[in-house]
């Protein structure tokens, strides 16, 4: 089986703590790898102001992910931040 290559690009509430803004990080790291992702960077973009407001929020913490995986790793990446409360947007491009 190939692996694809996926940029991932996700925007965190700003009002959370630098903590669970850390824990969250690695735990998305650490998910990609258990499921077989490859070549995983982060890069931390920081806050930066939003164009729109999104649920009342005019800033968010940026975090883009570069890493090689399939396309069930990417459901199950987007499924999980779905559901995270603290995950404003995300986006997955195929590279």
């Amino acid at each position: 089986m190939t692996l694809t290559s996926y940029e991932l690009i996700y925007i965190l509430k700003p009002d959370i703590s630098e903590e669970n803004n850390l824990n969250l990080v690695h735990f998305y790291r650490n998910l990609i790898r258990e499921k077989g992702g490859k070549n995983v960077s982060i890069q931390h973009r920081g806050r930066r102001h939003l164009s729109y407001n999104v649920m009342h929020y005019y800033d968010g913490i940026y975090v883009q992910v570069n890493y090689e995986g399939n396309g069930d790793l990417v459901k199950l990446l987007e499924k999980n931040m779905r559901l995270n409360e603290s995950v404003l947007r995300y986006l997955t491009v195929k590279k």
